[in-house]
């Protein structure tokens, strides 16, 4: 298993930590899903965003580049640091499993309430 494959494990929970969303604590310095969710759609990125909350609709995607400008330079050199991967791959990261993550994370339309 490459280390790109790693990274989308623990993004996505598969990891060994018993079931724990590493993705969720990497956006806990934004403010977890809705603070990340947030930024996306003060960024212009709103109708992406609510179709990733849809019950009825695909998730559009988000690119890298769309993801870096709305989280940051900043705030993504913090998560490649702790991931140990440059600023361009962890933004990919973000953007090939963030739309599932949010997907998953609200089957009813809205986040859970202690993501919201």
């Amino acid at each position: 298993m490459g280390l790109l494959d790693s990274l989308g494990d623990a993004l996505q929970g598969k990891g060994q930590g018993g079931g724990s969303n590493f993705l969720t604590e990497a956006l806990a310095s934004v403010g977890g899903f809705s603070g990340a969710l947030a930024m996306l759609q003060q960024s212009g990125l709103g109708d992406r965003v609510e179709s990733w909350l849809s019950t009825n609709a695909s998730n559009l995607p988000v690119t890298p580049g769309e993801i870096q400008a709305a989280l940051g330079n900043e705030r993504l050199q913090q998560l490649a640091s702790q991931f140990g991967l440059p600023l361009d791959q962890v933004a990919g990261a973000l953007a090939q499993h963030l739309p599932a993550a949010v997907d998953q994370a609200s089957p009813d339309g809205a986040l859970p309430a202690q993501d919201a």
